[in-house]
């Protein structure tokens, strides 16, 4: 028997489940196979290497191409440290909000685009409806791509739109920047501060990497930026450090210093521009290390490298997602999203979704009632869409 579940019920279950990304989202994957197979819908699963985690898509409709994917992550961001007001993991409706972990970012849509499964079935659309679930989205959209690779190798009809449901107020979003993350760990060589000369300090070493990113950002901001730059904010590619570690004592030099580091790279650049610009920084700076202590090095580790989604030319997603939404202005963000990725594989992608970009990942996570209601009428009209 289905679950007769509203988009507001469903928002319900899937935030009761804490799928932060460092813990497994299985059972969140579990309640949405049962529910896709009790209106019919068989749903396939494609887990990650050691299978503490899944991605799931399933069709919707007629076995034909040309269909329509909606595209969601289920993974959210911690809460330590936060002070929240209310349960996380429970939705609290107030003053017009539904605040709890994941209600803007992007659980919302993922409710909605499980709620338009029975809308599809009873209208009888003529053009199939994909959903695609991925895991890993808030360290890197690391599980999106076997997922859509496995969509495309197993035999499922060729969806040609992508919509991504991130936050963007229901505004339609062709551009976004790509990015690139990094591992650093800078292992120095330990002795007395007073004898700074024969140590090398993992830490100051780190530190030059880390001003060079700053000189970097300085002068990128004095650059003249592309056409298709000029549109972001920034309007050029970034580089970041968000934390540090290392050290022992304030009088030993610094033996392990780890970062990482992260750039957000506009679309028309190349991404492996910046990946090689990089290492070559840190194999200038482990050759001065080295000069001093042999033993010393840098190590890096790639954890993520992001497509950026670039403008298309009569793009079959804008048409569609401005069609439904009646938004013709232009957006871009310098936020990343599962969109280039789909992009990169050959579907026309674009990034339309409820809630506020500026709510997520934040103590006290909401999305508004508002922004969720126009989530469901622009459901509405995507199966009324399907139908003709």
């Amino acid at each position: 028997m289905p679950m007769t579940l509203t988009a507001r019920d469903l928002l319900d279950r899937l935030v009761s489940y804490p799928t932060i990304s460092r813990d497994s989202n299985l059972d969140l994957i579990d309640f949405v196979e049962d529910y896709l197979r009790g209106y019919g819908v068989e749903p396939v699963r494609v887990p990650n290497a050691d299978g503490t985690k899944a991605a799931l898509y399933a069709h919707i409709g007629p076995a034909v191409d040309g269909g329509v994917v909606l595209s969601g992550h289920t993974d959210v961001v911690p809460v330590d440290g936060q002070t929240w007001d209310t349960d996380p993991f429970v939705v609290t409706e107030r003053d017009g909000r539904l605040f709890g972990r994941g209600t803007c970012d992007m659980k919302g849509f993922d409710a909605l685009a499980l709620s338009a499964v029975p809308l599809a079935l009873a209208r009888g659309i003529k053009r199939p409806l994909q959903i695609a679930l991925s895991y890993d989205e808030e360290v890197g959209c690391l599980g999106a791509p076997p997922m859509i690779d496995h969509m495309v190798s197993h035999g499922l009809p060729r969806a040609d739109t992508v919509l991504v449901g991130e936050p963007s107020m229901m505004q339609v979003v062709t551009a976004h920047k790509g990015g690139i993350g990094f591992s650093v760990h800078v292992q120095g060589f330990e002795i007395h501060s007073s004898r700074i000369h024969e140590g090398v300090s993992a830490i100051m070493q780190g530190a030059r990497l880390i001003d060079w990113a700053n000189r970097l950002n300085a002068e990128r901001a004095q650059a003249t930026p592309s056409s298709l730059a000029a549109a972001f904010d920034p309007p050029y590619t970034t580089a970041h450090v968000g934390e540090i570690a290392g050290g022992t004592a304030h009088n030993i030099t610094a033996k392990n210093c780890r970062f990482d580091m992260t750039f957000r790279v506009v679309p028309g650049e190349d991404v492996d521009h910046w990946r090689q610009l990089f290492l070559m920084e840190v194999k200038r700076i482990e050759a001065e290390m080295q000069a001093i202590q042999p033993t010393t090095r840098i190590t890096v580790d790639e954890y993520f490298g992001l497509p950026g989604l670039a403008p298309e030319t009569a793009g079959r997603a804008e048409a569609l997602a401005r069609r439904l939404t009646g938004d013709n202005a232009t957006h871009v963000v310098s936020y990343g999203t599962e969109a280039g990725q789909f992009q990169e594989r050959g579907y026309s992608a674009c990034v339309v979704g409820p809630g506020d970009i500026a709510q997520a990942h934040q103590p006290n996570e909401f999305i508004s009632c508002d922004q969720f209601a126009k989530g469901e009428a622009f459901i509405a009209r995507l199966i009324d869409d399907l139908a003709r």
